[in-house]
């Protein structure tokens, strides 16, 4: 902390003001901005929060020379190298996983070709209005560049051709698969019956989603994956993608999403959610 303040009053004595250090602006500003997109509207914002106040107290502390405030506050910064990690795990998991999405090593280690994806699409779309129209709930999380078999694994191994029947067969109330997610790799189905994290879902969809919503939110939080969601209750049909849900949907603008979204390999739409 200290040798950061000395190398910021440097700069501002204009003691080091080469191309270098311009260099070293533009990468600090770019990590930042991309931690910052990164943990936005997740519960580390109030986390990164509380942690500069902490810094703006030890600053003011050191400033007055306050030498008890000074070394406590140096010893809640020493536990925080450990602790931090653990704290924001899911964003820094995020964050590799972007940078891995990243370049040629996404083509070379990307689990799934492009191929078919319009079939794909079409066959998602056809089980969705299937599904709505028997009264149904659904959800199905279709794989992009980030693996999901640490999720496939517990669930029911299906490895079978995407189908849109195969897909509303197996959400009829009476399934004995139909309590938990369907996984898609590709054309293909990895399994079903799986179980989704809700760690990452926001605390505000508690309140205004179900277990399939929030479901849906927490996955594509974590990974690329983009989710349809058909709520049992009122049929709706929702589109999940980058910890963002649109709702509401009819099969043009199902279509149309999925479609879009399948298709883009790294970056979510930028949507807004909306009650589904």
């Amino acid at each position: 902390m200290d040798r950061l303040g000395e190398e910021l009053a440097g700069l501002l004595r204009g003691q080091c003001c080469g191309w270098n250090n311009a260099i070293d602006f533009v990468i600090v500003a770019i990590v930042l901005y991309e931690i910052l997109v990164l943990i936005r509207g997740t519960r580390a914002v109030q986390l990164l929060l509380g942690l500069l106040v902490l810094v703006a107290i030890y600053v003011a502390a050191t400033a007055l020379r306050l030498p008890i405030t000074v070394l406590i506050l140096q010893a809640l910064f020493a536990l925080a190298l450990v602790a931090l990690p653990v704290i924001f795990q899911p964003e820094l998991r995020r964050a590799l996983g972007s940078i891995g999405r990243l370049g040629p090593l996404q083509r070379l280690l990307a689990p799934g070709p492009d191929e078919g994806l319009e079939r794909v699409v079409d066959e998602v779309v056809r089980a969705a209005l299937l599904c709505a129209a028997a009264r149904n709930g659904a959800l199905v999380v279709i794989e992009r560049g980030t693996g999901l078999d640490e999720y496939s694994e517990t669930g029911v191994a299906i490895q079978g051709r995407l189908t849109a029947e195969l897909l509303a067969s197996i959400f009829m109330v009476r399934s004995p698969l139909h309590d938990g997610a369907v996984i898609v790799r590709g054309d293909r189905i990895l399994a079903a019956a799986c179980l989704l994290p809700l760690d990452e879902a926001p605390e505000r969809a508690a309140q205004r989603y179900g277990m399939r919503h929030r479901a849906a939110l927490s996955i594509t939080a974590q990974t690329d994956a983009v989710v349809l969601v058909i709520s049992e209750e009122t049929q709706a049909i929702s589109v999940a993608n980058g910890g963002r849900i649109i709702g509401g949907l009819d099969e043009e603008r199902l279509r149309r999403v999925l479609s879009s979204l399948v298709r883009s390999r790294v970056q979510p739409l930028p949507f807004r959610s909306k009650a589904s």
